[in-house]
């Protein structure tokens, strides 16, 4: 039996019988349903409801088109080992989406009903969920300002949503050291700005800079500190990390770095299973060059080694240029977690409840 969506793709009720997971990519796929919830101009959110995946309306006046007055976050579903579909420490998701929200003058999602929208969308497209090892459902939460709005004020009303994708994995023949540049031509936030919330507008700023490497030959571009350019922040989505010796450094959180879930989780694996001193510090560009290991982290690529990195002024190799010890045990740790082959010691997994 197949059900016509509205933007016009035809979804089979069995698509976990005829879906090519082996050619998943990372990239949209359009699915059976999206959770929306409303706020109302008391500031209160409705309880909200799962409607069929399909384009939204929107007025020209919205503060979300107007003023980049919206937030979002990037989780996964995985199924695991056990042959049931969990979430990797969703509470932590909820908690920065409600801190982001705050920190843009939208109405706060209480964890609650981000937590029981996504379970509920999840539950409602499962058999969108890749088999064990094939990939990942991904889970866009965002809220925006949607009442109209003009002048630079927040928005009157609000809408929180969340719709989910089928990916593969985010490196289709494996992991490979990325091959990164660094830019001071452009910088992905100020200090004391809104680095350290998921809003849209961080992201767009870092789109220019992107394309620019890309063109180059390279694959992401490392940000320095707006205020001090010795200082390395972040890859333009992901956390960025340095071993040097026994020693495991990452910038500190000081207002312009999103406080990410992998980072978080990274840094706990290396200090109490590893076993490493892990500082979260000011990190010096010249301390990145010259590291034995160096990595980044996020919800999209878990925790990629780097290979490369350059300046304007001359190419360095990581390391020998692959993808070293601790990377490596730090990603399998992530992954064996989050699968379920690794015992789940410290209570990250939360199982979708049928």
């Amino acid at each position: 039996m197949e059900t016509l969506l509205e933007n016009d793709v035809m979804i089979d009720e069995n698509i976990s019988q005829i879906m090519d997971w082996d050619s998943l990519t990372f990239s949209i796929y359009p699915t059976k349903s999206m959770f929306i919830a409303e706020c109302d101009e008391n500031g209160e959110w409705r309880t909200g409801n799962l409607v069929p995946y399909g384009d939204i309306k929107l007025s020209p006046a919205a503060g979300v088109l107007n003023y980049g007055q919206g937030v979002f976050e990037g989780v996964k579903a995985f199924r695991s080992s056990k042959d049931r579909i969990v979430f990797f420490r969703l509470e932590k998701n909820a908690e920065r989406f409600y801190t982001s929200c705050e920190r843009v003058c939208i109405p706060p999602v209480p964890v609650e009903l981000f937590m029981k929208a996504v379970e509920n969308v999840v539950k409602d497209n499962s058999d969108y969920v890749p088999p064990n090892g094939k990939g990942s459902l991904y889970i866009r939460p965002v809220a925006w300002g949607t009442g109209p709005v003009l002048g630079v004020k927040p928005a009157p009303s609000y809408t929180f949503l969340v719709y989910v994708s089928p990916v593969g994995p985010y490196f289709k023949n494996g992991v490979k050291p990325l091959n990164l540049k660094v830019t001071n031509r452009y910088h992905r936030a100020a200090p004391k700005g809104i680095g350290n919330a998921k809003a849209i507008g961080n992201y767009s700023a870092s789109l220019y800079p992107r394309k620019l490497a890309i063109n180059e030959g390279f694959d992401e571009v490392i940000y320095l500190n707006a205020a001090d350019e010795n200082l390395v922040e972040e890859v333009g989505s992901a956390n960025l990390f340095a071993l040097k010796g026994n020693v495991l450094k990452t910038p500190r959180l000081a207002g312009s770095i999103l406080p990410g879930v992998t980072r978080n989780s990274a840094l706990f694996l290396a200090k109490e299973e590893l076993g490493l001193d892990v500082q979260e510090t000011d990190l010096t560009l010249d301390e990145l060059l010259n590291a034995d290991e160096a990595f980044c982290t996020g919800t999209a690529v878990v925790i990629s080694p780097i290979g490369r990195i350059s300046t304007d002024d001359a190419p360095y190799v990581i390391g020998d240029g692959n993808t070293g010890k601790v990377t490596s045990q730090l990603r399998e740790m992530i992954l064996g977690i989050q699968s379920e082959t690794t015992k789940d010691k410290f209570g990250w997994i939360k199982p979708l409840n049928s």
